[in-house]
């Protein structure tokens, strides 16, 4: 089953990537080509996402790992737990990989046949390797697809290290499925293997008629290139469903705004919701997407960066810096909201405070006032520091406990003084596996996840997730 109807109901179902050889052969020279602003340690990043991977299956699919974590800290025997194409893979059908799901793809030689010679005419490859590939073995040619090597010393075409932030590439809204369109080239195989996945895989075989492509605009290619208005682009960053009739998308540095309407449109003519709001924010690298300014907690509290915000006053010195309206011919940011039945009749707000009350109170019918913990705890400069290291962007397991990096000290404060408990993902999912807790019966929480490395990717965890089921709220 496939249903997201809310940011914070009960996470049931997920799709992921673990970080693959090819991110430890990005280069320096490469980095920001391949959208990355460093190289990172690939051992490293490893070891943190598997606490990432811990954690989702204690929640989601507790049997697969329960009684396994003493083996699992064995950083050596314990990787094959983690790796999809080892015998001792975990295998989940709650938590899925995306090299499990192409693997499986793979297994047909005429989707396999097909989709080589795609990616061989992306990456520029001969027809020789394309005949070698097309016999090579389906899990070790889903291996080779992602990491871009044939082995630890042969790289065949570059890698796509942007691959662990999945929700970017596709979005469930209600029962239907939004297959996003990148907007850098560095993406192109990412969308490629997610769009055969989404129309191959039994799993996904009864919603095929509900899986709706965003479309270039007409023409496209008849303009210039650098013409970014006029490609249509959307990644899931920037998409969230909020509520079963209502969605949010960010027109940013990724989504275009004609991706946005296209995607409207979509979302309209299909009948998955009743309104969208248009997050429009300025178009910098150091936001990205709408997820990097603000990300939900509980019906009632946000998570959200001060410096898009109207109302907070700072507890630094230095002046938080207001999105205002330059002198040209739209403003820097805006939200409006359209209405399927008067699409004509755009509805328009002052600022995010102002839409996420009204979201708390009225369509989610919260019983407490609505709470906003900001980024750095609204103090200048860590508020700028701490967003850039993903304060905002926080991956709700269920409403109320939420995922975020150990790194953001201010953050982790003002969710303390919030009245939220901390917690290390190590020290709980001890608990976990001891059966001190269990994850029924942990409420209001921020799990703190190390991210000496893996936030240097530039994301969060709710980049590295596409939820596929929760629970409706």
């Amino acid at each position: 089953m496939i249903q997201v109807s809310s940011e914070i109901g009960t996470l049931k179902k997920i799709i992921v990537h673990s970080p693959d050889s090819g991110l430890g052969k990005v280069v320096p020279s490469k980095a920001q080509d391949w959208l990355f602003e460093d190289i990172v340690h690939l051992k490293t990043v490893r070891m943190e996402y598997d606490y990432y991977l811990k954690l989702l299956l204690y929640f989601l699919d507790p049997t697969v790992i329960k009684g396994k974590l003493g083996t699992l800290e064995d950083t050596t025997h314990g990787r094959a737990f983690f790796k999809p194409d080892s015998a001792g893979f975990y295998r989940s059908d709650k938590v899925i990989e995306v090299q499990r799901l192409l693997a499986d793809i793979l297994e047909n030689e005429s989707i396999r046949k097909k989709l080589v010679a795609s990616v061989c005419a992306i990456e520029g490859c001969t027809y020789q390797l394309q005949l070698a590939l097309i016999d090579t073995a389906p899990k070790k040619l889903a291996k080779i697809i992602l990491s871009g090597a044939l082995d630890d010393e042969h790289m065949i075409f570059a890698p796509i290290p942007n691959l662990i932030f999945t929700r970017d590439l596709a979005v469930v809204i209600n029962d239907h499925i939004l297959l996003n369109k990148p907007a850098k080239k560095a993406r192109s195989r990412e969308n490629l293997i997610m769009r055969y996945v989404l129309f191959n895989h039994p799993f996904f075989a009864s919603y095929a008629g509900k899986i709706l492509e965003i479309p270039d605009s007409v023409q496209y290619f008849l303009r210039p290139e650098e013409d970014y208005d006029n490609r249509a682009t959307l990644e899931g960053g920037d998409v969230m469903t909020i509520s079963p009739s209502h969605v949010l998308i960010g027109c940013s540095e990724r989504t275009s705004a004609q991706g946005a309407n296209e995607a409207i449109k979509l979302l309209f003519q299909h009948g998955v919701v009743e309104k969208v709001t248009l997050v429009k924010i300025p178009n910098k690298r150091d936001f990205m997407h709408i997820d990097t300014l603000f990300t939900q907690v509980k019906k009632n509290v946000w998570a959200l960066l001060a410096s898009v915000s109207k109302k907070a006053e700072p507890n630094g010195k230095e002046p938080i810096h207001h999105f205002h309206f330059m002198e040209k011919t739209e403003p820097d940011t805006a939200i409006i909201q359209f209405r399927r039945d008067a699409v004509e009749n755009p509805r328009t707000y002052d600022c995010l405070e102002d839409l996420l009350d009204e979201i708390s109170q009225q369509e989610l019918q919260s019983k407490e006032p609505t709470k906003f913990i900001y980024s750095g705890n609204n103090i200048f400069p860590y508020d700028a520091r701490e967003q850039w290291t993903d304060s905002c962007n926080l991956l709700a397991l269920k409403e109320g406990v939420v995922l975020g990096y150990d790194r953001n000290d201010k953050t982790v404060s003002a969710f303390k003084q919030a009245g939220f408990d901390v917690i290390g993902v190590k020290e709980l999912i001890t608990q976990l596996e001891n059966g001190q807790r269990t994850a029924q019966d942990i409420e209001n929480t921020l799990i703190l996840m190390p991210s000496a490395e893996l936030s240097r990717a530039r994301g969060g965890f709710h980049c590295m997730s596409l939820p596929i089921l929760r629970e409706h709220l």
